[in-house]
């Protein structure tokens, strides 16, 4: 397969050197897509869009996707006062092409908010970072860490697209009714095989840290009952548990929003869901092994809302609401969107103004950015903190469902 052999390398010595020569599966997949050298993210094997590349997201189909997030952070906006400056704060952005669509459409449509606008990427990937700079550098935009922001510092919202499934996940299996973390380590046969590069295999043991149990404890899941069967696996994030307490703190008031694929805990851990959620990404493809292509795909899982939503509680974190994507952006006008394309389309026939193909190509991305089996299934969580009694009786419009919906 088409693994990086200096990054398999990397993963071996780390293995090797530690004390029972063994990493977690959360470790494994760090190192695999956020080595500083030859990670996934960390150099060029990540390609983002349709041709010649891994995966592609919402911002990938379209502009309206951006537009209509923008329309939203107009609302929080007005909701919080105007204040000036207001924070986004983008972690994860990919190519910038959500950054260059919100920013556009605001510095077109609404200048006084363009004015009042701060915008922060936060990107982990200096690949990413440097495509984004190239893309972005006439408009208004700063890039830093997280921990370079101080804490309550942030008037305004953070918000994700498809962040979280891209954190490091701990793996557990359940043997004999007992929980069990999944390690990695080096496969002792490979010298009899002549690879060209160290292969892994998975080996199981106690829980690496009492994170895990807690982590269950808050999501309310316990596995001692007798409804999940033998050998019954899946994965538990504690990194995003860490990522939320971060955003919490540099927030000093207004919202978190963060869309990803992902269900509550009682979905996450259904019993049927027996092999968990992890799926690798390559060349369009997805498929469920993580010990092939190391470096050259991509590795996600599923994000567990209820954890989100319980442990921003804990870190001040107000949930404001959950829904499905294509309802969100129907909320904030998408369906009239495709209305005006249903339209335009029918005046391209009658005078041929516009190419057809044009026009159906984007009716069909509007359409995907709402299909309940694919985008349009991502969960949307908004969470708040610092508003007042007043400020929080706004409904946001992405929440606010049409009573024919």
């Amino acid at each position: 397969m088409d693994s990086n052999p200096a990054l398999c390398a990397a993963i071996a010595n780390h293995i090797t050197t530690s004390p029972q020569q063994r990493i977690t599966f959360a470790q494994f997949m760090e190192l695999v897509l956020y080595h500083p050298e030859h990670g996934y993210y960390s150099s060029d094997a990540v390609k983002i869009g349709f041709q010649n590349s891994d995966f592609f997201t919402s911002p990938n189909l379209c502009t309206d996707f951006g537009e209509l997030l923008a329309e939203q952070f107009l609302q929080m906006w007005e909701i919080l006062g105007k204040p000036v400056p207001f924070s986004l704060v983008e972690m994860g952005a990919g190519q910038g092409l959500l950054a260059l669509h919100i920013l556009k459409y605001h510095q077109l449509r609404y200048p006084d908010f363009f004015t009042a606008l701060e915008y922060i990427i936060v990107e982990k990937s200096p690949t990413l970072r440097q495509e984004q700079q190239q893309r972005l550098q006439d408009l208004p935009v700063r890039w830093c860490n997280l921990e370079e922001i101080s804490s309550e510092a942030i008037a305004g919202c953070f918000f994700s697209n498809e962040l979280v499934d891209a954190f490091p996940v701990h793996q557990f299996i359940l043997e004999t009714g007992e929980l069990r973390e999944i390690y990695v380590t080096t496969d002792k046969n490979e010298k009899e095989t002549n690879a060209p590069y160290p292969s892994f295999v998975e080996v199981t043991g106690e829980l690496s840290t009492p994170q895990l149990a807690e982590y269950l404890d808050l999501v309310e899941i316990d596995f001692a009952q007798s409804v999940y069967p033998d050998c019954y696996r899946s994965e538990i994030n504690l990194a995003a548990l860490d990522w939320l307490s971060i955003v919490a703190d540099r927030l000093q008031r207004g919202y978190v929003l963060t869309i990803d694929y992902g269900y509550p805990a009682s979905r996450y851990y259904n019993p049927r869901r027996s092999q968990g959620t992890l799926q690798c990404y390559y060349h369009h493809r997805f498929h469920d092994n993580p010990y092939i292509n190391i470096g050259r795909q991509d590795i996600t899982a599923h994000v567990d809302f209820t954890a989100l939503e319980r442990w921003g509680e804990r870190c001040s974190l107000e949930k404001v609401g959950f829904i499905q994507q294509g309802l969100f952006l129907m909320a904030l006008g998408l369906g009239d969107r495709l209305s005006r394309v249903f339209d335009e389309r029918i005046a391209a026939l009658c005078e041929q103004q516009q190419p057809l193909s044009q026009l159906l190509q984007r009716r069909d991305a509007l359409h995907q950015l709402i299909d309940p089996t694919g985008l349009g299934g991502f969960g949307v969580l908004v969470q708040s903190k610092g508003l007042d009694k007043t400020e929080i009786s706004q409904p946001l419009k992405g929440l606010t469902l049409p009573e024919e919906m």
